[in-house]
């Protein structure tokens, strides 16, 4: 089903809950009388407070859709971003709402603390692990504990023309197959010449026969030449699986005349950037909590950080020209081969393809490993539903939390452009699934309050590498400031001697020796 059919489909829920649309779009102007005029008299109350305004058509049909079958009525609220949390606090002293809000799993850590989020209950039959992807649980842990319920994800994944690559893949079997018959047909050549020397005739004629029959075979069918399957093969083949396939795909790739580059990403922002860095740099564990490990300062990111170095020798990517939706354009017009993309690519080019916008197939892939034996790691983000500590109705919030995050999960990308956490979800497009995988391999962003700043210094730093500055040296100056905020103490990183620096040295000073 193409997206507008399904956004189309979803719209039907959509009416019935335009009465409650108008209420969660209200903010904290929502009286009795409203409530009354939605609901049903007599109902437990819960409010849900979010941020995004794109869940609201969402979250009102889910409302509508468990109303119908609880002894519950939902009123989602639409708040502002700005201090939310400070707002989410300051309503449960005075009132003990909200019973239930949407949160990033970054500042879990922070509401938990704040007493704003409580050990949720997973209430009916089955367990946590097997209602939801095991990088959104981690996310949703604090300390051992999950403290809300994994909702919907962002993480990247790698965006590239399929038509470009099929093409490839065709011309390649084309070519192997075209070799093999030449080597075949050379082979019967040498022995239809064999026979003739020894006095046999009627080779000219089976020569004749043979030609007029290839020529019959090949006719009208090359279209058909290889299967779907032979096809679908040679391109997971073609897809790089490491940078340094990237770049020899560039090297040797024969790229039509619109194609102006073959890799291009966002260098300026950490979320396309971080998978250089991902496996190697531990900050706070699996869970992001646990401020005993971090380790920042090692030889393998500074490998990783001079590998993504190089990429701007090779690509040429000017960052102040550089920018997410611009690289997207420029994919969908054909331009460019490979990307690295968010999951909101996958409504833009759908929308392009049904618009008659876009002439090219697209495919997303897992990001590209460094090297082999060197994987790779995205990062990742990983919206909760929180229950609120304050809340008298914790165990109606916690159904609910299920319910929302588990059984109406089918449509939320169609509904609200976001990306279910949870497992066997009908995503409804094989690249969404690719980023559901991409996601369950993911690092998610951790959620210690003492390292708030690292994203924003993490990139910076891979700004100014970018630009030349030495890794190691930009590396280690990271640590000791990200440790001196978690130990609250000076802190010195030993200095990291690169094993090529050492190499490199060591051959001067025997040479230095020699002259003398």
């Amino acid at each position: 089903m193409s997206l507008k059919k399904r956004l189309k489909a979803a719209g039907i829920i959509a009416i019935a809950a335009a009465a409650v649309f108008g209420i969660a779009r209200s903010g904290l102007n929502i009286s009795e009388k409203q409530e009354e005029t939605v609901f049903t008299g007599g109902k437990e109350t819960l409010y849900l407070w979010y941020t995004d305004e794109t869940l609201t058509s969402y979250l009102t049909g889910a409302a509508v859709a468990y109303n119908e079958d609880h002894d519950v009525r939902i009123v989602p609220v639409l708040q502002p971003a700005l201090e939310y949390l400070e707002g989410i606090n300051q309503a449960s002293l005075e009132s003990n709402t909200p019973d239930l809000y949407i949160l990033g799993h970054d500042s879990l850590e922070k509401a938990y603390l704040a007493g704003l989020a409580s050990e949720v209950e997973f209430p009916g039959d089955g367990s946590m692990e097997e209602a939801y992807l095991k990088t959104g649980l981690q996310a949703a842990t604090y300390k051992d504990k999950v403290i809300g319920y994994p909702f919907y994800f962002e993480t990247s994944g790698l965006l590239y023309n399929r038509t470009y690559l099929e093409d490839m893949a065709k011309s390649q079997l084309e070519a192997e197959a075209d070799l093999a018959e030449g080597e075949a047909a050379q082979a019967q050549v040498e022995e239809t010449s064999s026979v003739s020397d020894t006095g046999q005739s009627g080779e000219g004629s089976a020569e004749s026969d043979g030609e007029a029959e290839g020529e019959a075979g090949t006719e009208g069918i090359e279209e058909e030449r290889f299967t779907e399957e032979q096809i679908e093969a040679r391109i997971k083949e073609i897809l790089p699986a490491t940078i340094k396939d990237i770049e020899t795909f560039a090297d040797e790739y024969d790229a039509p005349e619109q194609v102006e580059g073959v890799f291009k990403w966002d260098v300026t922002d950490i979320f396309y950037n971080y998978f250089f860095v991902g496996n190697t740099l531990n900050m706070g564990g699996e869970a992001g909590w646990n401020t005993s490990q971090i380790d920042i300062y090692n030889l393998e990111t500074i490998e990783s950080l001079r590998v993504y170095q190089e990429l701007n020798q090779f690509f040429s990517i000017d960052t102040s020209e550089i920018d997410y939706e611009a690289i997207l354009d420029e994919f969908m017009a054909g331009k460019t081969v490979f990307t690295i993309a968010t999951t909101d690519a996958v409504f833009k080019l759908e929308d392009a393809k049904s618009d008659g916008l876009m002439a090219y197939d697209y495919g997303i892939a897992l990001v590209p490993d460094i090297d082999e034996g060197k994987p790779s790691r995205s990062l990742s983000m990983t919206s909760c539903v929180v229950v609120n500590g304050y809340s008298a109705n914790k165990e109606a919030a916690n159904d609910f939390a299920r319910f929302l995050t588990t059984q109406y999960s089918d449509i939320l990308y169609a509904r609200g452009g976001k990306v279910s956490a949870a497992k066997n979800v009908e995503y409804g497009y094989d690249a969404l699934a690719m980023f559901a995988a991409e996601y369950e391999k993911s690092i998610s962003m951790p959620k210690m309050i003492e390292t708030s700043n690292f994203w924003v210094q993490l990139e910076v730093l891979f700004s100014e590498v970018w630009n030349g500055a030495d890794a190691n040296e930009k590396l280690k100056k990271l640590s000791e400031q990200i440790m001196e905020q978690v130990t609250g103490e000076a802190y010195e990183e030993e200095y990291i001697k690169e094993p090529e620096l050492e190499v490199e040295e060591a051959e001067y000073t025997e040479e230095g020796f020699e002259e003398e």
